[in-house]
């Protein structure tokens, strides 16, 4: 089947120039670079070798622009179905549950490729008026429920959004969250080669990338074109993931009465640890508000620019302080802070 010629027109847009080739990255969209977004030392008492990935520097100022980035990539591989006869009809809306980032970072790509607009599932009790104007001010299509009461279904997601013939990316298993949406920056991190990796965690799916790709480089010989890291410090790294079970945490991203169907779970990580893949104190830590205090203020005073859930990995680091070597290579990654739209 024909593709119209607007469809023609959007696959014609969207440029994938490889899948791992280092020298043909695919995002930044705008200007594709490996790495994407730097990695610089930073100063933090008590410790001498700190470094910190930084992806608020991303088109809306988090790590989310890359799970946008692949949803964009989807709506390509449903044009080219279409194109060769396999698919019919109009393309599908996506809905999604989210407190703004990644609503926003997805919107933003599908504003900018003239696809359809997204559905958004909000909590009813949400009070951030700036993210609910901007995601609304996109296109976003926004709906509201209790998200306390009950994790909710995919099935649920689409009858709330209203979304019957749709997908929703909240918990797509299809869309490989745990090795596709993070994949490039994974790599990123990981050829860093830190000996302790400190990473925020809200729905899991920027820990298990890592996690997955760092099981994948340390057990093979057929490495990765974009894998330049150290194999015998990655397997000994201590994968850290931060997070709260605060529901009035500072760092509001990072809890969720209800994480989203991605199980990042006790025997996941174990097994990884087991196996050798990781050092055996990888594993997900809750942090306490002090500390996050503590991390913005390091932060704003270099210039850091992040919110609390974006640097809870900082504040997990200071948390653990006296249990930690001073010396070795510390990782901070900052998932960034919401530009919103003017």
């Amino acid at each position: 089947m024909a593709l119209s010629g607007n469809e023609e027109k959007i696959l014609r847009s969207i440029v994938v120039a490889s899948e791992n080739d280092p020298h043909k990255p695919e995002f930044p969209p705008d200007k594709p670079k490996f790495p994407a977004t730097p990695t610089y030392k930073i100063e933090v008492p008590g410790f001498s070798n700190v470094w910190l990935k930084d992806e608020s520097v991303n088109p809306t100022g988090t790590h989310k622009d890359r799970m946008a980035w692949e949803m964009v990539v989807t709506y390509r591989d449903f044009l080219l179905a279409k194109k060769r006869g396999q698919i019919k009809g109009p393309l599908p809306h996506m809905s999604i549950i989210s407190s703004g980032a990644a609503a926003i970072a997805i919107q933003t790509q599908f504003k900018k490729y003239k696809l359809p607009r997204l559905k958004v599932l909000i909590d009813s009790s949400m009070v951030d008026s700036k993210a609910i104007e901007s995601m609304k001010k996109l296109g976003c299509e926004v709906h509201d429920t209790d998200l306390v009461k009950k994790p909710l279904s995919w099935e649920e997601i689409l009858i709330m959004t209203y979304n019957h013939n749709g997908f929703d990316i909240t918990s797509n298993e299809a869309l490989d969250p745990s090795t596709r949406y993070f994949d490039w920056m994974s790599y990123e991190v990981l050829n860093s080669s830190p000996n302790y990796c400190f990473i925020p965690f809200g729905s899991g799916s920027l820990y298990a990338n890592i996690l997955n790709i760092n099981k994948k480089e340390v057990s093979t010989k057929n490495h990765d074109p974009r894998f330049k890291g150290k194999i015998e410090v990655l397997r000994r790294c201590a994968f850290m993931a931060a997070t709260s079970n605060n529901p009035a945490t500072k760092a509001d991203k990072l809890y969720s009465p209800h994480l989203p169907f991605l199980h990042v779970d006790e025997q996941w990580i174990k097994l990884y640890r087991s196996s050798g893949f990781c050092n055996s104190t990888s594993d997900i830590y809750l942090i306490k508000e002090n500390y996050l205090d503590k991390a913005m203020d390091i932060a704003e005073s270099q210039g850091i620019t992040c919110e609390y859930s974006g640097i809870a990995g900082l504040a997990l680091m200071l948390q653990m302080k006296n249990q930690l070597p001073s010396n070795r290579k510390m990782l901070i990654i900052n998932t960034g802070k919401t530009k919103y739209p003017r």
